[in-house]
């Protein structure tokens, strides 16, 4: 094992190994900054490229791609409101008021380095903790599969708002726009009402672009406060150095939030199928919940940007603990890395630690060497990322604007999508004037599909419905969800009470010093 470990460490660390990888992390990134741009697609026009390397270098290269993709959609998060990838939703809830009041560069790097460690803690828990932790996720059957996504659609009642009524609207609103199209086992159309455009159903991607950044560049035309312009540009000029440096001394004060959501993420990402874009909104709410003033939360809360990016990419190293010990890919992104270790001839299964040791510790030094490229290229890029908030809008519109419809145009090669992106958002900008939220929306559309499959799996496999609350894992998902959701419902009429009693109290105050006068 010492041996197979010197050969990784020699071959990861050639120079020119290295400049591969520091030139896909950078890939990444940019890829993963563009909206429509996913993590996968990155990662499979990176694919043919690696087939002519060695089988130490390809991987590597590809793991670089996939580590600045998961902290590239930080940057188009925060300074457009715009999630670059699904797993930086609930970047943005938090990122961007932060970039609006002013500390674009705090919100940034607060972002980077909560990847950083983030990436850093789920390297070693896959080192450790491999086969335990990939077995577990391996015998967790529909059951669970479905208890577990009940438990992630709790979630919603946390992201509602000022109004349950209105979040709960949007999530089920979500939900019902996953089942239009083909149903996801036996492929038979559904709810598309006749129309020729909703036969193919309508794509998770093409909703995200739709509801964050249709509906964000058309908010973004109306007039804004041109002191928030001011406030912002103030800082682009700075350095970003001591700035980061700050970030990491009040992060590293309070540790457990960023630990808890790094280890969230390593076990949902151990989960096969669940993925980064769960593990980021469920590493926020739990950062959410267990704050002392969640309501701080959505209005620029540096917790809540640390948890996200903890949470999304700590992800990589659990997705890989069911791919290095049971060859099953984790993600779609899990799954462009298998086919790329099989061309080069190397069976993937139980054996592959043992067969070829010196490959897969290659692949726990490459995570770690591309989340240092990471980390610093991102802080290199800062700056130059930063300066899109002194273009003028007429420009960033625009180009935004042909971003997304490039990137939904090829996600199927159909342009039927780029009409339901022209109406999805134009759905959600009036659902933003509405004050209805939209993550409860986008997160129905990304957890109905896989509630609705392993629901239809358990009863093909058994018509008990008991198994539900029989099988251990099941019981307690489905009990914790609804703890979940009385502790949700109870921090919400805690909140609106608090509110009450300050504005009666001003408004007390208010009359005390008119009487007086």
């Amino acid at each position: 094992m010492t041996d197979a470990f010197l050969i990784a460490l020699g071959g990861v660390t050639e120079p020119y190994t290295l400049a591969l990888m520091a030139l896909a992390t950078f890939a990444g990134i940019v890829a993963a900054a563009i909206p429509g741009f996913t993590i996968t697609m990155a990662i499979v026009l990176t694919l043919p490229l690696t087939f002519a390397m060695p089988p130490m270098q390809g991987i590597a290269v590809m793991l670089s791609v996939y580590v600045g993709g998961l902290s590239g959609g930080l940057f188009s998060a925060a300074l457009l409101g715009i999630p670059g990838t699904p797993s930086a939703v609930a970047t943005t809830f938090d990122a961007f008021p932060m970039a609006r009041k002013g500390q674009p560069g705090r919100a940034l790097s607060l972002g980077l380095f909560a990847s950083f460690v983030g990436s850093l803690i789920s390297i070693v828990i896959l080192i450790v903790a491999a086969p335990p932790l990939a077995l577990l996720a391996v015998k967790l059957g529909p059951w669970e599969y479905f208890a577990l996504i009940v438990f992630a659609l709790t979630i919603i009642a946390s992201l509602v708002g000022d109004s349950i009524i209105r979040g709960l609207i949007a999530g089920l609103v979500g939900i019902a726009i996953a089942t239009i199209g083909p149903d996801p086992l036996m492929a038979r159309e559904r709810f598309t009402f006749g129309y020729d455009l909703l036969t193919a159903g309508i794509p998770f991607l093409v909703v995200l672009i739709g509801m964050y950044a249709m509906s964000q560049l058309l908010s973004e035309l109306e007039p804004s406060a041109s002191s928030e312009k001011a406030a912002s540009s103030a800082l682009v000029s700075g350095d970003m150095r001591p700035h980061l440096w700050e970030v990491v001394k009040s992060t590293m004060m309070k540790p457990f939030n960023i630990v808890r959501s790094s280890l969230l993420g390593v076990f949902i990402g151990a989960v096969p199928g669940a993925g980064s874009s769960i593990s980021n909104l469920v590493a926020y709410d739990q950062a959410k919940r267990a704050s002392k003033h969640p309501e701080t939360f959505g209005q620029g809360e540096p917790q809540g940007v640390v948890a996200s990016e903890a949470g999304n990419s700590s992800t990589v190293g659990g997705s890989l603990i069911p791919l290095i010990s049971l060859g099953i890919p984790g993600s779609p992104a899990d799954a462009v890395l298998m086919a790329a270790i099989m061309v080069h001839g190397i069976s993937v299964g139980p054996r592959l630690i043992l067969d070829h040791p010196d490959l897969v510790y290659s692949m726990f030094i490459a995570m770690a060497v591309a989340s240092v490229f990471m980390l610093v290229i991102g802080v290199i890029m800062m700056r130059a990322f930063m300066r899109l908030l002194n273009v003028p809008k007429y420009i960033v519109v625009p180009v935004v604007l042909a971003c997304c419809a490039i990137g939904t145009y090829t996600l199927n090669n159909r342009v039927s999508d780029l009409y339901l992106l022209a109406a999805i958002g134009t759905f959600g900008y009036l659902m933003k004037k509405l004050d209805y939220p939209l993550a409860p929306l986008v997160l129905g559309v990304v957890l109905g599909p896989i509630a609705e499959t392993n629901l239809r799996r358990a009863f093909q496999t058994s018509a008990d419905w008991t198994l539900f609350f029989t099988r251990p894992i099941s019981a307690l998902l489905l009990a914790l969800a609804v703890l979940s959701v009385a502790y949700s419902i109870y921090g919400y009429i805690r909140h609106r009470r608090l509110v009450a009693e300050r504005t009666q109290a001003q408004a007390r105050a208010f009359q005390d010093g008119a009487s007086q006068e």
